[in-house]
């Protein structure tokens, strides 16, 4: 009978289960399947008191402020649209792989530089904020720059539990509030858009006052200063500004008709999965991992708003 061992063995691994394709690990819906599934709920609008048109000659950029992270500096930025402080001015810089700036190309000469009007021209630094009473969509991964990160009011965040403080990242869009060498040195005045690889560095060390929710090609591809930290050298280097609106005072047949996805919803959740787990048929191996970066705040077009 030994001869029949051989023949037994096949047999009984024939009877034995298989991982059948019904035992494989279920495939996860990719980003576009969650945003087709997706409700009205899932989406809000910009709150128009709160939306910047910056206007350039190439078209227009919309920005979201953030008042839940700097309320002081949004509050004078405000003050500076309605001001019309910018309108006129430029982007002065574009810095390869960084950010773009813009501002007073004037402000170091007191007799040359853009009065401020009503606006303050000191402000206390907000590079952190109370992390209670902020709700904060954590992400399931860890990061090298914060204990936990996730979203906040609409913004890439990070927050430290144990010192009880919350702040706005350094991701590609975030707008943040330059400054010198005192961290009290920024009012809003000189802005700039991260344009290239996150600087998470800056965390913590500069107030973060919003993020660009449409517009970022317009800016992305402005040609690199040729001065030290990418500053132009020369005044026909620079982007002119036309002007920076509050949405607000734009007539609704003018305004952008856009909304942005909610972040505090199980929809994100299930965006943050679809981009952690790649299941798309190009992917052969999930990573099983997400960078609070690269994590995208999909919007859409919309109809306007009815009375």
């Amino acid at each position: 009978m030994a001869p029949m061992r051989p023949l037994l063995l096949v047999l009984a691994l024939a009877s034995l289960p298989c991982a059948a394709a019904d035992d494989a690990p279920p495939k996860g819906r990719t980003m576009q399947e969650v945003l087709d599934a997706s409700q009205p709920s899932d989406w809000r609008r910009l709150d128009p008191e709160h939306t910047l048109y910056l206007e350039l000659d190439s078209g227009r950029v919309v920005i979201e402020l953030a008042p839940a992270f700097a309320p002081r500096h949004v509050a004078n930025i405000l003050t500076l649209v309605r001001g019309k402080y910018y309108d006129g001015l430029s982007i002065n810089r574009s810095h390869d792989n960084f950010v773009v700036q813009w501002g007073d190309a004037e402000a170091e000469d007191p007799k040359k530089a853009r009065p401020l009007g009503e606006a303050a021209a000191k402000l206390p630094a907000e590079f952190t904020r109370p992390a209670q009473g902020l709700a904060f969509t954590r992400l399931p991964d860890v990061d090298g720059w914060a204990p936990q990160v996730g979203f906040a009011a609409g913004m890439p965040a990070a927050r430290d539990p144990e010192a009880g403080l919350a702040w706005a990242a350094h991701c590609y869009g975030t707008v943040g509030a330059g400054r010198g060498g005192p961290p009290d040195s920024s009012n809003g005045t000189e802005l700039y858009v991260v344009t290239g690889q996150s600087p998470r560095q800056l965390d913590r060390n500069i107030t973060t006052v919003g993020r660009v929710v449409q517009g970022m090609e317009r800016l992305s591809v402005l040609p690199r200063g040729t001065g030290p930290l990418g500053f132009y050298e020369k005044p026909e280097q620079r982007t002119p500004i036309r002007a920076i609106r509050l949405a607000a005072s734009v007539p609704e047949a003018e305004r952008e008709q856009i909304e942005v996805m909610r972040t505090d919803t199980p929809t994100f959740e299930a965006l943050v999965e679809s981009r952690r787990n790649r299941r798309d048929d190009w992917y052969l191996h999930p990573a099983g991992h997400i960078d609070l970066c690269n994590v995208p705040v999909p919007v859409r077009a919309t109809t306007p708003a009815k009375d």
